[in-house]
């Protein structure tokens, strides 16, 4: 079998020839009860979801789910000059715009920009915004990253998964990898070559975030190196993050 066509053979159980590697997982349950699967992603910051998930987002969407972007604030300290509610209502905005670009529903919870924690509350806020969503598949940031946002909302969404009972697939994307994500070392991939463009015009919707300066120059150049990996145009990269794995045993 050529590597090509091994890659899309690999990926057919979920999404086609779209997606390498992610596993076929719930596919006996929505065909016995009828239950549309459901994958949420959490950012942490408006922008974040469309830049490290945006080309998946459009890949599950175009497969029939249903998708729902969560904002773990709503970029507060994101625009110089502006005060943290200016700030936050002109990027609510761009998220939403970004959202009906994308076809997926918002939801944004309460943490500020910049200020994010890690207690007992922010814990038990996440773990019900996912659990309400009862999703099939959630993914979030690497953990290892040099935006202190990005490393409480990915710890977040660990914790929740744990407490949750590993109900759903946990997957870890890369944010300016270099510059941000640190120690990235992808295990699976999705074939964004189809919806790159799509995905670019929702990071677009983000104008106070200067997206010129940084939407091609980092994650276009980004799903380019990955597409190489694996043969394609453009992919985004993932790490699953699987239950006892790497474990000990005792």
């Amino acid at each position: 079998m050529k590597r090509r066509e091994m890659i899309k053979k690999t990926g057919a159980a979920l999404l086609g020839a779209s997606v390498v590697g992610l596993p076929a997982f719930g596919q006996d349950t929505q065909s016995s009860t009828s239950k549309k699967r459901k994958a949420v992603i959490v950012g942490a910051h408006p922008d974040d979801p469309e830049s490290v998930f945006g080309g998946t987002m459009l890949a599950l969407k175009a497969e029939g789910w249903d998708v729902v972007s969560i904002y773990m604030t709503k970029g507060e300290a994101g625009i110089p000059g502006k005060s943290y509610d200016e700030a936050a209502a002109i990027r609510k905005v761009e998220a939403e715009n970004a959202c009906k670009v994308l076809g997926v529903k918002p939801i944004f919870l309460t943490q500020i920009d910049g200020s994010s924690e890690i207690n007992k509350e922010r814990y038990v806020e996440m773990r019900e915004a996912i659990a309400a969503e009862n999703p099939d598949i959630v993914f979030t940031h690497w953990p290892i990253d040099s935006h202190a946002d990005h490393r409480v909302c990915s710890s977040l969404v660990y914790d929740a998964w744990r407490r949750l009972g590993y109900t759903f697939e946990l997957y870890y994307g890369e944010a300016m990898t270099g510059l941000q994500s640190q120690s990235f070392f992808p295990t699976d991939y999705v074939d964004i070559s189809d919806f790159a463009a799509k995905k670019r015009e929702a990071c677009f919707c983000h104008v106070s975030q200067d997206p010129e300066g940084w939407v091609d120059d980092w994650h276009g150049n980004m799903a380019k190196f990955r597409g190489r990996e694996i043969g394609v145009a453009q992919a985004e990269a993932y790490v699953h993050l699987i239950k006892g794995k790497g474990s000990i045993g005792f």
